[in-house]
């Protein structure tokens, strides 16, 4: 394993530590992982290849799949509409 796996699976590791803490730290703690986990993603697809790069990427939105999913609705138009 290199060092960019490593450090995308201490990410996860952190995340998932994360999740476990109190709510009101949540939205905080995501903007420093997503800030972290974009550039951690381009190390891992530059020294692994892109297959290994995407499924980096669905671990990274599984775990962030709030942000996500607000990302997506306000794309759309909805805003913080929950209909």
């Amino acid at each position: 394993m290199n060092a960019s796996l490593l450090a995308a699976c201490l990410w996860a590791l952190g995340a998932t530590l994360i999740g476990m803490g109190p709510t009101r730290w949540h939205w905080r703690a995501a903007w420093v992982l997503i800030g972290t986990g974009v550039p951690l993603l381009g190390w891992v697809t530059l020294q692994n290849g892109p297959w290994v790069g995407l499924l980096v990427l669905a671990g990274g939105m599984s775990v962030l799949r709030w942000p996500l999913i607000f990302l997506l609705r306000r794309l759309r138009g909805h805003g913080r509409d929950t209909h």
